[in-house]
């Protein structure tokens, strides 16, 4: 029955209809968790994508190349080769709709709200790495080994790639010519726009993008733009052209450059220009493998060997590739400004996983999906808690293995802190070393050290010091050598040691 071009272009504009109005009633939920916001956000995309594509079939039929649909509409008018034949067209679509309902005698009336109704319960496949934990942070661990193995890169640790890898006029402008460096911009390009893509289905990369090109294109004429400002054009003089070697492995494949670009750039480097264009490209060659500096005399242009003892080297100038380069350095930042508060969380995330141990970490994570899970719970639900579990502080019972394996229904009280209250073992072991029992420590007079440990009340504390002094000696406490103090990264050093480092602005 949709087989006619009337029926599909009607099947086509109820689509569309129903797709804006499944649309609004999606983004008028507001997602409790990150995950449901971007399940949330790839539905509407997939929605988006579907109203384009059906768009686009509807411009093809109205624009009728084919004349199909103006064929058809004066065949619905009873026209036809002998005339205008009203009733003849009417009987032709009867006799149509009664061939279709005898080969379909029990079809059905299918409501297709049902189907599109699933639309919004679909929970669409989107791919992450573990380190990216559904986009909340980058997994930059690929570029940054192509970073530190470059010869631009410098040899740092990831955590300090986090804060250079989007600053990019660090980077020499001679290195910047190069084929490693591009490769590299080009797949910290690509990770960025799929990361982007992935985590802001709803943004409009393209639009971004184009604004982007045409300031840069302003900025690129007028020589402004940010690490490729050229001097020598200010100074009103074009600069001498050189090659980037490293994209030519063979003397034959310089030669099709052309005798006039080899000229320009054996003059640049203060080597000889004449010959042929053979001559020309493997003078050319020779720098690719041996230094200007070990290069024979025969080699260089008179009056320019002086220079070379001088250490006066010619300062080599970006070839066509450049404002590709640029442009893409130009994308990257933009890139990196729109993804500026998840570029912070990873590196903070980065930060924190160095100070835990395997097992801190598991049970971090463990911690995140139970807390994902129980927000993504109906608010309304009746409480289920048989085993009357403790509740956690979204008015929950917190899971029963995370009960017994972390102990979180346990309140610990520590009078040396003031009777403040820790819940949970781990919480608990930790705050030995937290600055809040150091500091009740020292109030007591007593020495914050191992002996101490799950002592929370003061006269307990004061009577193990006793104990202590007695069975030690009262001079041979050493507080310097012996009382621990722990800095922000979780390291312990003794108070000599502390305070030396802390003196020196190290800590």
């Amino acid at each position: 029955m949709s087989s006619t071009v009337l029926e599909v272009t009607r099947a086509a504009h109820e689509e569309v209809e129903r797709l804006e109005r499944l649309i609004v009633k999606e983004l008028q939920n507001e997602p409790g968790t990150n995950k449901e916001r971007l399940y949330q956000s790839h539905r509407v995309r997939n929605m988006i994508d579907t109203i384009t594509s059906t768009t686009e079939k509807l411009i093809g039929i109205y624009e009728d190349n084919d004349n199909a649909r103006k064929d058809e509409i004066a065949a619905l008018g009873g026209q036809t080769a002998s005339g205008i034949n009203v009733f003849s067209a009417f009987y032709d679509r009867l006799k149509e709709i009664r061939e279709y309902h005898r080969k379909h005698p029990v079809a059905r009336v299918v409501d297709a709200n049902d189907d599109y109704e699933m639309l919004l319960k679909e929970e669409p496949q989107i791919e992450f790495s573990g380190e990216e934990a559904l986009g909340r942070y980058l997994d930059l661990h690929e570029l940054y080994y192509q970073y530190v193995n470059s010869k631009f890169g410098d040899p740092l640790e990831y955590s300090a790639y986090l804060d250079v890898f989007s600053d990019t006029n660090k980077i020499p402008r001679k290195m910047k010519v190069t084929r490693q460096y591009r490769e590299y911009m080009v797949n910290l390009l690509e990770y960025l726009i799929y990361f982007f893509q992935r985590t802001e289905p709803l943004q409009d990369l393209d639009r971004i993008f184009s604004k982007v090109t045409t300031e840069f294109e302003e900025n690129w004429a007028a020589g402004k733009v940010r690490g490729w400002e050229n001097d020598n054009q200010e100074n009103g003089h074009v600069p001498a052209e050189t090659i980037d070697l490293d994209y030519y492995s063979t003397v034959e494949e310089l030669i099709e450059v052309g005798p006039e670009r080899l000229k320009e750039a054996l003059a640049a480097l203060g080597l000889k220009t004449g010959g042929t264009i053979q001559q020309r490209a493997e003078r050319l060659f020779l720098t690719k493998h041996t230094p200007l500096e070990k290069l024979e005399r025969k080699h260089f242009a008179k009056g320019t060997r002086s220079v070379e003892k001088n250490r006066v080297a010619p300062v080599p100038q970006e070839d066509g590739n450049s404002k590709e380069i640029a442009l893409m350095e130009a994308k990257m930042e933009k890139l990196c400004d729109l993804l500026e508060e998840t570029i912070a969380r990873t590196k903070d995330n980065v930060v924190k996983k160095q100070a835990l141990t395997y097992e801190e970490m598991e049970a971090e994570r463990e911690e995140e999906e139970t807390q994902e899970d129980t927000e993504s719970e109906d608010d309304e639900q009746q409480i289920y808690n048989p085993l009357k579990l403790p509740m956690g502080w979204d008015g929950k019972p917190i899971p029963y293995w995370l009960y017994k394996l972390h102990g979180l229904g346990q309140e610990f009280k520590c009078e040396i802190c003031g009777n403040y209250s820790y819940w949970g073992r781990r919480a608990f072991e930790r705050h030995f070393k937290e600055w809040r029992h150091q500091h009740g420590m020292r109030c007591l007079g007593i020495p914050n050290t191992k002996n101490f440990n799950e002592i929370t009340s003061i006269e307990e504390a004061k009577e193990l010091w006793k104990k202590i002094q007695q069975r030690q000696g009262v001079n041979k406490w050493r507080p310097d050598l012996e009382e621990e103090y722990e800095d922000k990264e979780g390291n312990i050093y003794n108070k000599k040691t502390y305070t030396d480092l802390q003196r020196q602005g190290l800590i």
